[in-house]
Parts: C-alpha cells; sequence; structure tokens
C-alpha cells in the first residue's frame, strides 16, 4: 500500500512539476505544432551527466550483452523476441482501447490468445500465419499524447535512456494496474510468476533493441557533432512519429515486421 501511495504522489508531483513549468515544458494540450522543436530540455545540464553514465554503463556492460545475444542461434533469437512482443499486446490492447481504436484492440487481442495457446507462450507467431495483421506498439506515454497531452520537458533517466515528463508518467500506469503482467508476475500470487520474471522480459525487450542497433548507433555518434542532441531529437522524433502514426523528417525508422524500432538510419 506504501509503495503504490509513494508511486501515486510522485507521479502527481511530476505532472504538478510540469504544469508549473511554463515555457519551459508545459503539460498542456499541445497545438499542431511540432513536439519536437517545442520539447524544452528543462534539465540539461543533469541529462548530459546521466547520458554520459549511460554511455557508460552501455559500453561497458550492454553492448558486450547485445553482442553475446546476436551470437545465439537465428531460431532462438526469433522465438525470444515474439514471446517479449507478445507480452506488449498486455499493454497495448487497453491503450487501442484508450485511444478509441476498438478494431485494433479486437485484433491485437486475437493475436495475444493464438499465439499464447497455440503459438507456444508467443514464442511462434502463428496469428501471423492466420492473416492477423500485425500493429505498432502503444503505450500509456502514447495515449496521453493522443489526448493531446504535450511532451513536457525531455528527461534521460538512469539506465532506461531518453524520456519525457508525459511519457515518464504514462510508465507508471504500468506498475498502478495498466500492465496485466506486471500485475501477475509482481503481484500475483503464483508459483510459476515472480517479479524475476517482469525484470527479465523488459531487459531482453532492451538487449533485443541494442542488439538490433549497435551499428546505427555507432554511425550516428560516428557523425554527430553533439551526439547526446542527436539522439534526443532522434528519440523525440520517433515518439512524436508513433503517436500520430506516421514517418516524417530526416530520420528513418525501419520496423522489423511492424512491431519494434529495429533501425535507424539518418539521411544526410
Amino acid at each position: 500500500m506504501l509503495k503504490k501511495l509513494t508511486i501515486i504522489v510522485f507521479s502527481l508531483f511530476l505532472i504538478a512539476f510540469n504544469a508549473n513549468a511554463g515555457s519551459d515544458g508545459e503539460l498542456a494540450l499541445n497545438n499542431n505544432k511540432s513536439e519536437t522543436q517545442d520539447t524544452k530540455d528543462c534539465f540539461e545540464k543533469l541529462n548530459r551527466a546521466t547520458f554520459s553514465f549511460n554511455q557508460g554503463l552501455d559500453k561497458a556492460v550492454i553492448i558486450p550483452i547485445a553482442k553475446g545475444y546476436r551470437k545465439l542461434p537465428d531460431k532462438v533469437q526469433k522465438g525470444t523476441s515474439n514471446a517479449v512482443k507478445n507480452l506488449s499486446n498486455l499493454v497495448t490492447i487497453p491503450n487501442n482501447v484508450l485511444q478509441g481504436d476498438i478494431k485494433t484492440a479486437i485484433i491485437n487481442t486475437a493475436r495475444l490468445a493464438v499465439n499464447t495457446t497455440v503459438g507456444l507462450l508467443g514464442t511462434i507467431d502463428v496469428a501471423n500465419k492466420m492473416g492477423f495483421p500485425k500493429y505498432e506498439k502503444e503505450d500509456y506515454g502514447q495515449t496521453l499524447g493522443k489526448w493531446g497531452f504535450g511532451p513536457g520537458c525531455y528527461l534521460v533517466l538512469p539506465v532506461l535512456g531518453p524520456s519525457t515528463i508525459r511519457d515518464t508518467t504514462g510508465s507508471f500506469a504500468n506498475i498502478m494496474g495498466g500492465d496485466p503482467w506486471y500485475n501477475a508476475s509482481v503481484h500475483g500470487n503464483n508459483e510459476f510468476l515472480s517479479e524475476g520474471a517482469y525484470i527479465a522480459s523488459k531487459a531482453i525487450t532492451g538487449i533485443e533493441f541494442r542488439a538490433n542497433n549497435i551499428e546505427s548507433f555507432e554511425n550516428l555518434e560516428k557523425n554527430s557533432i553533439d551526439f547526446y542532441a542527436s539522439v534526443r531529437s532522434l528519440y523525440l522524433q520517433d515518439r512524436e512519429n508513433k503517436i500520430k502514426n506516421v514517418q516524417q523528417g530526416n530520420v528513418e525508422v525501419i520496423y522489423e515486421d511492424d512491431d519494434g524500432w529495429e533501425e535507424i538510419e539518418t539521411n544526410n
């Protein structure tokens, strides 16, 4: 109970702080301006320090693990990827509903049911072979954006990386009951599931992303005058495009099977 109360208070603090930030990161109903241009880096000094820490951690720990992941047999990588993407539907589906996209919610529910059962806990994408289309993952940060809330200040979180006030606030919805997988693994009284299962699934998602983008980020860093600013711009453009369900600007985001940020290319 105390944990939930702490999370609620902290979430409200984030919203209240951002609402009072004025032109330096206002969480307000946005207009049609580009979020990438309007998002303020209110905590740039702290963000840059955190970014440097994350870069050190990335090079010392995450990249070696990602390179090891790449050496796994293709079928193991594919099955693991399918499984964690299948779990992501547990968050995507309620956000489809909250965004008023009932048709997509029904299709994603069918995909989840088929792949979890016939597809051996999601390791095999049977639904795709049956003709169920794949859709982009959705989260509560995107839903807030769809509802008209601006991104607020740009943030760089330790270990987790780029975010915004809106996206960070949206993430708290997962641990407040918005993610059934979190509820079942962390709070559920199930001998087969534990907090470790949830953490492992999130870690695998991050490792897979990093493994798929090693060269892309190396090229971005090599060709950037300010790598921090390049990553910030890339993240904000990607989030804006996901909310609008479009691709625009000079950054192309390629999705493997339309389900995950797979490779980043900058068009110079």
